[in-house]
C-alpha cells in the first residue's frame, strides 16, 4: 500500500506524506481487508464553531475508500460519493475512520466508510470507484 500511496498521492490533501498543509491521514490494513485510521479534529478543520466543517469529513472517508482500495492492490478514481451526516463532529477531539468494499464488480467497486466519535457512527460514507491505470495522470 504505501508504495502506491507514495507514487500516486505523496501529494494527497488528505493522505500525502509529502503535503506538509495536509491531513496526512495513516490506514492500517485488516484481516477482513477493511482498513482502519484514525485522525484529530484540529481547531483549523472547523466549520460551524466547535464543529469539524463537513466537507472535512468527506474528504476523511473518499481518503479512508481509496486507502482500502491501495490496501486490495487496485488503483481507482471516485465516481460517486454519498454521505449520511447522522450526528456533528466536535473539534479537539478524535475520530475513527474504517473502510471495506462492499461489491467488487472490476473495473467498478462499491465502497462504504463510516467516521465515529467517542464510539458513536456520525457520518457514514458509500462510493462508487472505477478502476484507473492511470489514476496519477
Amino acid at each position: 500500500m504505501a508504495a502506491i500511496n507514495h507514487r500516486l498521492h505523496g501529494h494527497c490533501v488528505a493522505c500525502g506524506p509529502e503535503n506538509a498543509i495536509g491531513l496526512r491521514l495513516k490506514f492500517s490494513p485488516q484481516a477482513d481487508g477493511s482498513v482502519e485510521g484514525a485522525a484529530f479534529c484540529a481547531k483549523a478543520l472547523t466549520g460551524y464553531d466547535g464543529l469539524l466543517h463537513g466537507g472535512v469529513a468527506a474528504l476523511m472517508l473518499d481518503s479512508a475508500m481509496t486507502n482500502c482500495l491501495f490496501a486490495a492492490g487496485v488503483t481507482a478514481l471516485t465516481g460517486e460519493l454519498a454521505l449520511k451526516y447522522r450526528a456533528p463532529v466536535k473539534i479537539g477531539r478524535a475520530v475513527a475512520l474504517k473502510a471495506w468494499i462492499e461489491k467488487d464488480h472490476d473495473p467498478l467497486f462499491l465502497l462504504r466508510s463510516e467516521l465515529s466519535q467517542d464510539g458513536a457512527l456520525k457520518v457514514s460514507g458509500e462510493a462508487k470507484f472505477m478502476r484507473s491505470a492511470a489514476a496519477g495522470e
